[in-house]
């Protein structure tokens, strides 16, 4: 989906879906709209129309296959008696498409992830959202075709991972729309992906991080060699393993665990293979515990934590044994009372820390003496039935169709605009 000022592409005809149009003034020159059920626009002597949910997948990142499989959960759990439904696939190469509303074929098949590209109704169309907030238009262009109607959008649950839909970026371009979309907005999505800047803000904030350092592009093309060195003096200071990563991805990809100065080489071209900005992080010794946060109409809770074990057949939690040999976790975490207090209350402060919302799941290391280390925040987590975020909220009493509901319902909730 990209921006449109109205001009239609050459050869292109334009479907224009002219989205629900609350009342966009207020004093002061903010544009704020509340699109709870309630205040949804209805024509007069007609039944109230149900809301129309755009599910958007897929996306431009290395997590690509990955968002193609939460999507086919979250369209399978929608109340279709409560929402209406219209599934957009971005493609590997940003190109958005009107795809199938078909659940059953968005899950991972003999170890391969799905994609866009199999599920899109057109390898031609497009569909382009306006810049402008007073009409708040979708359009689908496709060449030589007849213009569909699609109907109104309401709200949109991005399911996108990683950099181009979890960073802020598509954040940007539903803010400049006006339309309502589930998650947290422009500065808390960017924060939240870049792994520096995260650990920065965290830590601003009173919560313990581990010890890291940063390697941007300029540093490593104005000098490689001194770069490499840095790392090896953090390896001095802090020790083996490191954990060479992108410093903008996730779903574990492009992270390798370096045991010695021998493996340092590849560890570094695998992560620059996702990201130019590379993020070196300490072994931090203890266990891993995930907390999973969801705003409810009186503000952030917390899940009831988990626990990741160490996998058996794999160096350390990665992108296999995530989804593909789905390791499974320990839910509720075994922990004391005091801890699982404790690490409910970091993981809200986390989410607040980061002016965060609608959901964030935590990840902290529960060090040897007790203390927990916030390793980072996911703004869009693993989504998938069998990943921890749901698991979590699973085992505190919310089953997965009513998580999808209340984030829904909490983006509709929401104002647009500056809040």
């Amino acid at each position: 989906m990209a921006l449109s000022d109205g001009g239609a592409a050459p050869g292109c005809r334009r479907i224009r879906v002219r989205l629900s149009n609350a009342d966009a003034d207020c004093a002061g020159g903010y544009s704020h709209r509340d699109m709870s059920t309630e205040n949804l626009p209805q024509s007069p002597g007609r039944p109230a129309r149900k809301p129309r949910v755009a599910v958007v997948f897929g996306g431009r990142s290395s997590e690509h296959g990955i968002s193609v499989v939460t999507a086919g959960a979250v369209l399978r759990a929608i109340d279709r008696t409560k929402y209406e439904v219209l599934p957009i696939g971005i493609t590997p190469e940003g190109r958005w498409a009107l795809t199938a509303d078909a659940p059953e074929r968005m899950a991972i098949t003999d170890r391969r992830t799905p994609s866009v590209e199999e599920l899109a109704e057109s390898r031609e169309g497009g569909v382009v959202l306006s810049a402008d907030p007073t009409s708040r238009e979708v359009v689908y262009s496709e060449p030589g075709s007849v213009p569909k109607a699609l109907g109104e959008v309401d709200v949109v649950f991005p399911v996108l991972h990683g950099p181009y839909g979890e960073d802020g970026t598509l954040q940007g371009l539903l803010e400049l729309s006006g339309v309502p979309y589930v998650g947290s907005g422009v500065l808390s999505s960017a924060v939240g992906q870049d792994k520096e800047y995260m650990k920065r803000v965290l830590a601003s904030f009173g919560l313990k991080v581990g010890p890291y350092m940063v390697i941007r592009p300029r540093e490593w093309q104005r000098d490689p060699a001194a770069a490499r060195k840095r790392i090896v003096d953090f390896a001095g200071e802090h020790g083996w393993p490191l954990f060479v990563k992108p410093a903008r991805a996730g779903s574990s990809i492009g992270i390798t665990k370096v045991d010695d100065l021998s493996g340092l080489e590849e560890a570094i071209a695998q992560a620059q293979r996702h990201d130019p900005k590379i993020l070196v992080e300490a072994a931090v010794r203890g266990r891993e515990i995930e907390c999973g946060v969801l705003e409810f109409e009186d503000g952030p809770r917390a899940s009831v934590p988990a626990e990741i074990p160490a996998p058996e057949d794999h160096a350390y939690y990665d992108f296999e044994a995530k989804y593909i040999d789905s390791t499974p976790g320990i839910v509720p975490a075994p922990l004391t009372e005091e801890q699982t207090a404790e690490v409910r209350r970091l993981a809200v402060e986390a989410f607040e820390a980061a002016s965060c919302e609608g959901l964030v799941r935590a990840d902290f290391f529960l060090t040897e003496d007790g203390e927990f280390v916030i390793n980072e925040i996911n703004t869009m987590p693993g989504f998938t039935p069998i990943s921890m975020y749901p698991q979590m909220w699973q085992a505190s009493g919310v089953g997965y169709p009513e998580l999808v509901d209340r984030l829904i319902q909490a983006a509709l909730r929401r104002p647009t605009g500056l809040r």
